[in-house]
């Protein structure tokens, strides 16, 4: 893989891997750049080298069988709620959902393997608009949070259940709410924001707000519910639609970035560094795939949001 370095200012390797390559660790970017791996311009890179525009970054892989079964791994998982169709977690900040190549392990689908005993659906949707597909390697996942985002999650138990799930998701008959820190206060304390979403046509690493027919049409109902003496404020989002990088792309077209973005925003001029993406999926509500019984679930708001959220209020 050859990465073309374009419009990015002065940053060490590793740190823009991270962000250009999120399906794979932290730590295995490390370990690649240790093998030689990964070159810079021809020659071994080392993890603290900074690149500039013009370079040219290349990656190799090491084949490490993608196709081969997913182990179960005992990684701690906070669950919210679990029976025999469904479970419910509040995923961690830097869990990766899915293996990948380069990233076979340490993912939410190694923890619920090892948690439900391989009882999983094998129905993949990756996503929420596209047709429900067979992947062995996605078992039970009906939608996705960025590996940085933390909080409510449901996977599929049966395949019955993933379909009932999955046309939920696809019909936005559910509702997901968010809790995120940006730096700034928008104009608006209240708004909806309707735009059409498309790949960024530099940049390949960002989403964009494109014009209508270029993009996929996406809704975001937002309130500020405190703003601190420094600017930066809480923010309430419904999600009516659920697009890649929605939220963090619409906070940037408000103008106010994510507190620790690492793609939309510039994490060190921020007013504050919190060390994380500041976004948190903090209620989902779903209908229960077998009985139809509307449920909700909320996942408990991280405690680096304290500063925010005790001024708030929200709890």
């Amino acid at each position: 893989m050859n990465i073309e370095v374009d419009k990015v200012e002065s940053q060490r390797i590793d740190q823009f891997l991270t962000v250009y390559l999120p399906d794979l660790s932290r730590s295995k970017i490390q370990t690649l750049l240790k093998s030689g791996a990964i070159l810079l311009n021809g020659a071994k890179a080392k993890a603290k080298q900074t690149i500039a525009n013009g370079d040219t970054i290349s990656v190799s892989i090491p084949d490490e069988n993608p196709t081969s079964e997913t182990l179960p791994q005992d990684i701690p998982l906070n669950v919210l709620y679990e029976d025999d169709e469904m479970i419910v977690i509040d995923k961690a900040p830097g869990m990766v959902v899915h293996p990948a190549a380069g990233n076979t392990d340490g993912t939410l689908v190694n923890a619920l393997l090892f948690h439900c005993k391989g009882k999983l659906s094998g129905l993949s949707g990756s996503d929420l608009d596209e047709e429900i597909a067979i992947d062995a390697q996605r078992p039970g996942i009906v939608h996705r949070l960025d590996k940085d985002t933390s909080g409510c999650m449901v996977a599929a138990k049966t395949d019955e259940a993933h379909r009932a799930l999955a046309a939920q998701f696809a019909a936005r008959s559910n509702e997901k709410r968010y809790l995120t820190v940006v730096q700034s206060q928008p104009n608006k304390k209240e708004d909806t924001i309707f735009t059409h979403i498309g790949r960024h046509p530099v940049n390949r690493m960002k989403m964009t707000v494109v014009n209508p027919g270029s993009g996929k049409s996406a809704i975001t109902d937002y309130r500020v519910l405190h703003t601190a003496s420094d600017g930066t404020s809480l923010i309430h989002c419904d999600l009516h639609t659920g697009r890649t990088h929605q939220i963090r792309v619409h906070m940037v077209h408000l103008g106010t970035p994510i507190l620790g973005d690492p793609i939309y925003a510039k994490p060190a001029r921020q007013p504050q560094q919190p060390g994380r993406l500041m976004l948190h999926a903090w209620q989902l509500v779903i209908d229960h795939p077998k009985t139809g019984e509307r449920m909700a679930f909320q996942a408990e708001i991280p405690e680096d949001y304290l500063p925010w959220t005790s001024a708030s209020g929200v709890c």
